[in-house]
């Protein structure tokens, strides 16, 4: 990231006091907005291009397989939950951007900018399991299941903040957070790091309100600019 200047402290003043009004998003095409996007918006798509009849689903369940579309129905209705819940943080001075396209083939899930900074969140669907949080390995009682899951958020999060920076020119730090729902219960290894967030409910979601501190107002705007622009992410 060598390319990526700090803005000289004479001018920050002058750049802050365009950003509500930043001329990027002005001219943004309607195709290149990611705001409009819905939670799960990626898994809406990949089920609607692999459409399988009910019929065909139902023969595989009775011989015994798992169709993948039975695992992505399951992670969607997570992202809807937590989804809504973010959306609820709007009115304090939040945005949030769902189904972030990142190349080749995958998707943030969530991308919350407000007063408290930047959280790249990931949501889990875990309904009546128990999960263990771990460095290096999230643990899920059902089918006694292990997820590298804290490694891929922490990488999803590195990644966004690069992004972030470079399109605002300015250092974006991104905190990586994961989300789980419909767990009966979640711990948390004493020796995980404390830079991921846990959510261990959707019902917690709102708690995240509360941060602050991190980015002024005309901050969170410019970030928020740059991030709903899908091609900022071309190059991610």
């Amino acid at each position: 990231m060598s390319d990526i200047r700090p803005e000289p402290g004479a001018e920050e003043g002058k750049q802050e006091t365009r950003y509500a009004s930043d001329p990027d998003r002005l001219f943004l095409p309607p195709d290149d907005d990611l705001a409009p996007n819905r939670p799960g918006e990626a898994l809406r798509v990949r089920l609607a291009e692999q459409p399988r009849s009910r019929a065909a689903l139902w023969c595989a369940r009775l011989l015994g397989r798992r169709p993948p579309e039975d695992a992505w129905h399951r992670q969607l209705l997570g992202e809807q939950a937590v989804g809504t819940a973010l959306d609820q943080l709007t009115a304090g001075g939040w945005h949030v951007i769902h189904s972030v396209p990142v190349p080749p083939a995958a998707a943030i899930g969530h991308l919350l900018i407000g007063p408290g900074g930047v959280l790249c969140v990931a949501t889990h669907h875990v309904r009546g399991a128990r999960v263990r949080v771990a460095e290096e390995a999230v643990a899920i009682s059902r089918g006694h299941q292990s997820r590298p899951y804290v490694r891929e958020i922490r990488q999803d999060a590195r990644r966004a903040s690069y992004v972030l920076t470079r399109g605002c020119r300015f250092r974006v730090e991104v905190r990586p957070a994961l989300a789980f729902v419909g767990a009966v219960d979640v711990e948390l290894d004493a020796a995980l790091r404390d830079d991921v967030r846990v959510i261990r409910d959707e019902r917690e979601v709102p708690l995240l309100g509360r941060l602050g501190g991190v980015l002024a107002p005309d901050r969170v705007e410019r970030v928020y600019t740059v991030a709903r622009n899908r091609r900022t992410w071309l190059r991610a």
